[in-house]
């Protein structure tokens, strides 16, 4: 038995006045109505109403139960009218989450700007290299850089693609020598990002097909940020992905190592818990990001 159809029947039949009626009202039969509510009060082991051929008329139990079923009835309306209306408003509060190197070189720089556009939004912005919980975290959309999404009951959606290159500082190279092979990798002092799929092994692609190289990286640090500034520092060599390796090139703090050449272009996947599409806040985020993405 669905109690809210019994409850919205009910509620029917008493403000009609009449079994008949109500079923009218509903596009049901009298015969129906009359089968629910007797399940209704069998339910509840008590009579609702009393009925005779001429008249209906409450109990004092159906009169409390007439009064609470209002209450609720309404309350789910409101509630109902309230998602409706602001399904298309950008308000509330909006949860993100991702890594500490994108957060910070991608998503920080555009947040004034989607600040200032959503004026009625809260924003909690999480940065994590490692996985989280999307549902025991609560958030709404996860920014995840991956060459593959495991299956999962999580929804995926790629919003962008990320270049992976191999870098150091003019400093090393002038001291160590340049790569001129993929091969050559292994005898320099490689940095390794920890949380990479690619920590001991890189397989590049360059002119002449992919090359595997197996590597047993000098410094292995957890955050790409420090790897970032320990090649700009001279420490080595590594690879970055292009938001944070273009800015240093262009300064010439770094320059690329075997150009020809460079890891598999991961994706960048806006994550959510729901299959029921995205709502306002999520979307107007991303649009924001996607801006950032694709200037």
């Amino acid at each position: 038995m669905d109690k809210l159809s019994v409850m919205h029947a009910f509620r029917r039949i008493v403000e009609r006045g009449s079994f008949a009626r109500a079923a009218e009202d509903l596009g049901v039969s009298p015969a129906l109505l009359s089968r629910e509510i007797k399940l209704l009060e069998e339910s509840l082991g008590s009579v609702l109403l009393t009925r005779t051929t001429r008249s209906m008329s409450l109990t004092d139990a159906g009169r409390l139960y007439y009064d609470e079923t209002i209450g609720i009835l309404d309350a789910v309306t409101k509630v109902e009218t309230r998602i409706r209306d602001g399904a298309g408003a950008v308000r509330g509060h909006l949860k993100v989450n991702a890594s500490n190197s994108f957060g910070q070189t991608v998503i920080a720089p555009i947040l004034p700007a989607f600040l200032d556009a959503c004026p009625d939004l809260r924003l909690t912005l999480s940065l994590d290299d490692r996985v989280v919980d999307m549902v025991e975290g609560g958030f709404d959309v996860s920014i995840r850089i991956r060459a593959v999404m495991p299956d999962s009951a999580l929804v995926a959606r790629k919003i962008g693609t990320v270049r992976q290159r191999i870098f150091a500082a003019p400093a090393y190279l002038e001291r160590a020598g340049i790569p001129e092979t993929p091969q050559d990798i292994p005898k320099h002092a490689v940095i390794g990002f920890l949380l990479a799929d690619h920590l001991t092994d890189w397989t590049l692609k360059g002119p002449s097909g992919t090359s595997a190289i197996e590597l047993d990286p000098r410094v292995r640090v957890g955050n790409s940020l420090v790897l970032r500034d320990l090649l700009i520092a001279g420490q080595g060599i590594g690879t970055l992905p292009d938001f944070l390796s273009k800015e240093p090139e262009a300064r010439g703090e770094l320059v690329r190592v075997l150009p020809d050449w460079e890891l598999s272009a991961p994706e960048i996947f806006a994550v959510t818990s729901s299959r029921l599409g995205m709502d306002a806040r999520v979307m107007a985020f991303l649009e924001h990001l996607r801006a950032a993405l694709h200037p």
